[in-house]
């Protein structure tokens, strides 16, 4: 399967991009699709005749001209993150580029100019998901484009790019405690309301990639082009071609094609391993035992004793030892192998909210002080 079921590599910025090939017959959620490419809306009144239906969240139909004027004519120094789908740049829409719009700093995503059937459908449906889903700690979707051969995204513009960029970068400051577990804690939110929603959605690629953070580090999952609707009735999975990450895919979905949102648990397990640790989930530069990070860590997680040789070094030692030893532990209850015994999404939200650090610089769950003052980085602006 190599370690990409996967995606696109960016800057900072990266709402990922997976290589993405599942078989046409599985309809994306909420959208019955055909094979017949000329099924696929081609011009946003079809766009808006698919969503009718479901529509909660108004979206602004974009034209390309009006694109070329909010990424001032795509400017190659406004590019955040580039890949296998396209490129994203960064814009802003001004208050006279069109009657009633507000100024606004704006993340636009670029399907390239093949267009393929599957990126098509990926393109829709996140078109289809943040068109009827609206969280705190889900990326907004603002519009769209659908001109001609043109896909076009235009997100809210989030300031800190990725969780991926912010926890493996070389340049930046590591991470401390308290914004990782604000991170695990908001990102854990947004997959709980996607479970729990009236119809429930299997977001299919969590990842730190995916998780996008703004100028607060409040985290927001992105890019929703795998999501799917999830099983229904007295159904216990629903049944798709393996896609996502290598590294984060729940081992139960890579054999079988079954997925439930108890894959997505597993994938989230990976990912607060990864704030656990700082290790990335593959890591090739690392010795052959450790190269995979969850087949590294499991054997440790077992013993309360060895835990504490799992945290990032970069941390120095500055963080609580019962609120590490906790999350450790939840991490290790999100990989078990068996996903009727992994925690739900709401569950884990409950478990983490007493590992969050308050103003005062203290765990809610004990005394130990993470340091003399807010970090610069979590103090409200």
């Amino acid at each position: 399967m190599g370690n990409c079921l996967c995606r696109w590599e960016p800057s900072i910025y990266r709402v990922s991009s997976n290589a993405k090939s599942e078989s046409p017959k599985y309809g994306s959620p909420s959208v019955k699709h055909k094979r017949d490419e000329s099924k696929l809306p081609s011009n946003p009144a079809e766009v808006e005749d698919l969503r009718r239906d479901t529509a909660a969240n108004p979206l602004i139909a974009f034209t390309y001209s009006e694109l070329r004027i909010i990424t001032a004519n795509f400017r190659q120094d406004q590019v955040l993150g580039g890949g296998g789908f396209g490129s994203v740049y960064k814009g802003f829409i001004s208050e006279d580029l069109r009657e009633g719009l507000e100024p606004l700093q704006v993340a636009v995503k670029v399907h390239d100019g093949d267009n393929s059937y599957q990126g098509h459908r990926e393109w829709l449906a996140e078109v289809i998901f943040l068109g009827q889903l609206s969280h705190p700690n889900l990326v907004k979707l603002i519009g769209y484009c659908c001109e001609d051969e043109h896909r076009v995204l235009i997100y809210e513009y989030m300031a800190r790019g990725s969780v991926e960029h912010n926890l493996f970068s070389r340049v930046l400051l590591p991470l401390p405690w308290s914004i990782r577990m604000k991170i695990a804690f908001g990102a854990a939110k947004g997959l709980a309301f996607l479970h729990e929603a009236e119809k429930s959605v299997i977001y299919r690629d969590f990842k730190t990639s995916n998780i996008l953070l703004d100028e607060e580090y409040n985290a927001k999952l992105s890019d929703f082009g795998l999501a799917k609707d999830g099983p229904e009735g007295d159904k216990s999975h629903v049944s798709t071609r393996i896609m996502g990450t290598y590294g984060y895919a729940a081992p139960e979905y890579i054999m079988t094609g079954h997925l439930t949102p108890r894959s997505d648990v597993y994938s989230y397990g990976v990912v607060l391993l990864e704030l656990l640790t700082g290790r990335k989930s593959l890591d090739k530069s690392r010795p052959a035992r450790e190269q995979n990070l969850t087949d590294w860590a499991l054997p440790l997680l077992k013993e309360k004793k060895k835990i504490l040789n799992l945290v990032d070094p970069r941390l120095d030692g500055d963080y609580p030892i019962k609120g590490v030893q906790k999350a450790a532990m939840l991490a290790y209850h999100c990989l078990n192998r068996n996903p009727k015994a992994r925690p739900l999404m709401r569950d884990i939200v409950d478990s983490l909210e007493p590992l969050l650090v308050n103003d005062e610089g203290l765990t809610e769950t004990t005394v130990t002080v993470i340091s003399n003052e807010v970090p610069a980085a979590d103090t409200k602006r």
